[in-house]
């Protein structure tokens, strides 16, 4: 019986490219290209300290991964557009069918588990409506070791205090579902951009094209 459904954050509930539209306010024509390189640094970066042990908090990484960006397209980024296009990151907006699915399962103990630091990913939350709904939000920088190793689902596990098997755990992030599934967690993978499955040797439990289709794990 699944006593916990455990969302990631970022690509799962919240649209990371909705960050766009203020690139494109910021830099004409290169607001899309910014963007992409922008989440392609951001999850390069924490991989790469990750494996290096030389941690950094995600809101660090976040910034480090614009910077990079703004000088890969060729534009000049000003202490004020940093900070405007890092406060949009905690106004990132909701995949469309997601307050609604929270909302029915609403009688499961519902998780955010995210790399997010927690100056990142709380007030994200609680701007949004999810914020109704979501019961905790455990962060993987309260002990410095980030997803997809084994000790930062080990610590959602802890904090949820409910056994392995009896959670459900969802991202959209093909190495996240990896991890989680490797660890031992129900897995649902949310595929919304309808990417190839990983040749890892493992693979989720189920796999849908946006959140709806975890109602049938009720």
């Amino acid at each position: 019986m699944i006593k916990a459904l455990v969302f990631d954050a970022y690509g799962t509930l919240f649209d990371v490219h909705s960050v766009g539209k203020e690139c494109n306010e910021i830099f004409p024509n290169k607001g899309d290209e910014i963007s992409q390189s922008w989440r392609k640094k951001q999850l390069e970066y924490f991989f790469l300290r990750q494996l290096m042990e030389r941690y950094k908090p995600f809101d660090e990484i976040t910034k480090d991964a614009l910077n990079y960006a703004c000088k890969e397209n060729g534009v000049e980024l000003s202490e004020e557009n940093e900070e405007r296009l890092m406060n949009a990151y905690l106004e990132l907006e909701l995949f469309e069918e997601v307050e609604n699915v929270l909302k029915e399962l609403s009688d499961k103990k519902l998780v955010v588990f995210s790399n997010g630091s927690v100056n990142m990913i709380d007030p994200l939350v609680e701007q949004s409506s999810t914020n109704d709904y979501i019961d905790e939000v455990i962060s993987a920088d309260e002990i410095k070791q980030y997803k997809p190793t084994p000790a930062a689902y080990n610590h959602a596990l802890e904090r949820l205090d409910v056994k392995r098997e009896e959670i459900l755990f969802m991202s959209s992030n093909p190495w996240d579902i990896t991890g989680a599934k490797s660890f031992g967690f129900n897995t649902a993978w949310i595929n919304r951009k309808e990417l190839v499955a990983e040749e890892l040797d493992i693979q989720p439990d189920s796999v849908y094209s946006d959140l709806s289709g975890i109602r049938e794990w009720k």
